[in-house]
């Protein structure tokens, strides 16, 4: 694609990123055929060449955004799957992050809408900020019908129907390995998923002890930054991101890490995507240290000696997230686990489409979302599983809203079949 900044606009890290990125594309359409939002809109300017076009014509004009051109960027999940489909190397994420925080210095939002985004800035990345707001859409979950707004219907549908227990091991802590100690990873507790769902990070501390790996939970990490970097918000993203990276980098320079293991795969994307982040930052070199041995927790697994187990008589559905899939490039590696686990693992048709979680989307573009969310359940319910799994905890609170099946993460089932409790979302399921 030809562009034309000036040589003052290239000046502009951001701008010189974005014009490498757009000079990639050769307007081939590909990714078209990949996109969730094109196949559910059927408008060009909701594909990522149309969005393409859309950011090219406003950075190089210096514009201020169009109520237009923002809510096409807006409708898009950056689910990534055009950067695996594309056959030029477009890559379209950095490229929309970069439109956003553009967006988000020079447009203004309706009140309605910038007081969601501030609200969801300032809840979901805090546990306890998110618990309390949890427990009071519980409340309000009975009169969720008369609410207008169906924004605010969606973050009342997003509380679970129990709230669980706090979890000490979210705690700055180590925890040591049984028996002779192979690594020493540090684990990213996450923000969202110590609200949620408080299983998953204790059935990984289990399993990654009980493989001969130290597990240390460090002093000062938090919330990755995605949900604020993914709203344009880059003072807050990267306020979150320099905090994990010094909390991550004192353990480095430390007793030493064997990797940064992440069990929310949105959240290992943007930890990837640190070195690029920071690339000239102050924090450059930490940063690129940091992406360089992040991990999702799958990654580590395969590298560990799980023995095989014996058949469950289980049909696991597989839900491969998309930034698993197509942020991370892990498509195999999960599947292949459930099955050392004694699964039969089911991959359902379009497993290359999102569900339409994808981060805080499903609760701004809830219409959209709804659409993909069920169409994901039909997929997945087609291959009549006996539970569902899934590494990411966007998904499995996305997908567990239109089914009944039981869905669980990963690792909790690598977990139980090698020692651990059984998932209490399984609570009523027979198996071997």
């Amino acid at each position: 694609m030809r562009t034309e900044f000036t040589p003052e606009q290239l000046t502009d890290l951001g701008t010189a990123r974005a014009n490498e990125i757009l000079r990639a594309c050769v307007h081939c359409g590909f990714c078209t055929a990949t996109c969730p939002t094109y196949q559910v809109l059927g408008d060009e300017l909701d594909s990522p060449r149309g969005r393409i076009y859309l950011i090219k014509d406003m950075l190089e004009n210096d514009r201020v955004p169009d109520e237009k051109t923002v809510k096409h960027i807006d409708r898009c999940l950056s689910c990534l799957a055009c950067m695996t489909t594309c056959p030029s190397g477009v890559h379209y994420m950095h490229l929309v992050d970069h439109a956003r925080a553009y967006i988000d210095r020079n447009y203004k939002r309706r009140w309605d809408d910038r007081a969601l985004r501030w609200i969801l800035a300032r809840i979901i990345p805090y546990p306890t900020r998110f618990r309390l707001a949890l427990f009071a859409a519980g409340l309000a979950r009975p009169f969720r019908r008369l609410i207008p707004d169906a924004r605010l219907r969606a973050m009342i549908g997003m509380a679970p129907g129990r709230l669980p227990p706090v979890s000490r091991n979210d705690d700055p802590q180590t925890f040591p390995a049984a028996g002779q100690k192979i690594k020493r990873v540090a684990l990213m507790t996450g923000c969202a998923q110590k609200a949620l769902n408080t299983d998953i990070n204790d059935a990984t501390i289990r399993l990654l002890t009980r493989m001969g790996v130290e597990v240390v939970i460090p002093e000062g990490e938090g919330c990755c930054g995605s949900l604020t970097h993914h709203m344009g918000k880059e003072d807050l993203a990267h306020g979150s991101a320099a905090a994990n990276i010094r909390a991550w980098a004192r353990e480095m320079d430390g007793n030493g890490l064997d990797a940064i293991v992440i069990n929310t795969s949105g959240c290992g994307t943007t930890v990837k995507d640190y070195g690029h982040m920071f690339r000239n930052d102050p924090l450059a070199a930490d940063a690129a240290r940091v992406s360089a041995i992040a991990k999702d927790v799958t990654e580590v697994l395969a590298d560990l000696d799980l023995p095989q187990q014996p058949s469950r008589g289980l049909k696991v559905g597989y839900h491969a997230a998309c930034s698993l899939q197509h942020g991370q490039k892990i498509k195999d590696t999960p599947k292949d686990l459930l099955k050392k686990a004694g699964f039969e693992v089911a991959t359902p048709a379009d497993p290359h489409l999102c569900c339409g979680s994808a981060g805080t989307y499903n609760l701004m573009q809830p219409e959209i979302s709804g659409k993909l969310r069920d169409r994901k359940v039909r997929t997945l319910d087609a291959t009549q599983p006996d539970l569902i799994a899934a590494g990411n905890i966007g998904c499995m609170m996305q997908i567990g809203q239109g089914t009944d099946t039981p869905i669980v993460h990963t690792v909790e089932l690598i977990d139980w079949v090698t020692g651990g409790p059984k998932p209490a979302a399984l609570k009523n399921l027979s198996a071997a």
